[in-house]
């Protein structure tokens, strides 16, 4: 392998949805060094900064039925019972739910927790607090999936932060996805919480880093040996 095409192995693609805001900070960053060099660094290096926040690398996901994986990079923030939100119609008694919070640092491509059929898709603006406060569940502008699988259904809830304003989705209601599966983004810091049956034991601790599609949230058959393996 050539040290060109070495290189290029090492960077991740970017996701298409970050070329906009690529090309205008760039351009912005043309702009500033024709007004004043210092100021056309700075723009320099937040180009280089959008970029990476919109990298889409390639995930290896554990492959077995059962196995719960993460749905976003970034560290488990908490691990408590809440009620889900009402027009993912999981009932209303509190559902042991997993939090993960995005830095503007993180890979913000999300992924599906679990294999099954998207069942419900239901988005409710609002507001941009701090998405690490446990309000922003019920304040925060969010996007929510329930998904129907053999074991249950599972809630997805993506979440937007203090400086996220935009929920992108990639799926559709009806729809089947697998373990690992893109199925949204939110631009610029944000949350995941998964909701999960009764009875369901998590693998994970509050504090740990989670990578999308690859750490095992939760295992609904943890007495079946084998994992496969699949890159994506």
């Amino acid at each position: 392998m050539s040290i060109s095409n070495s290189i290029r192995a090492q960077i991740p693609p970017i996701h298409p949805e970050g070329y906009p805001f690529i090309g205008g900070f760039a351009l912005a960053s043309l702009v500033l060094f024709w007004i004043f060099t210092p100021l056309g660094w700075i723009g320099t290096l937040l180009t280089v900064w959008c970029a990476l926040f919109f990298r889409d690398p390639i995930r290896v996901t554990p492959q077995r039925d059962g196995l719960v994986v993460a749905p976003a990079d970034g560290r488990i923030s908490m691990i408590t019972r809440a009620l889900p939100p009402a027009e993912l119609g999981l009932g209303d008694r509190p559902l042991l739910r997993v939090s993960i919070f995005m830095s503007v640092f993180n890979v913000h491509v999300n992924r599906s927790p679990i294999a099954g059929r998207i069942e419900k898709i239901s988005y409710r603006p609002g507001a941009f607090i701090n998405a690490e406060l446990d309000k922003a569940s019920e304040d925060n502008e969010r996007n929510s999936l329930a998904i129907s699988t053999p074991h249950g259904k599972i809630g997805v809830v993506q979440i937007a932060g203090l400086v996220a304003r935009r929920i992108v989705s990639f799926v559709r209601e009806g729809q089947t996805v697998g373990a690992g599966e893109r199925f949204g983004l939110i631009r610029f810091g944000s949350r995941l919480d998964v909701y999960l049956p009764d009875g369901t034991e998590v693998l994970v601790s509050e504090g740990q880093t989670a990578i999308a599609g690859e750490t095992i949230l939760a295992d609904f058959d943890v007495a079946v040996p084998g994992l496969s393996f699949r890159s994506q």
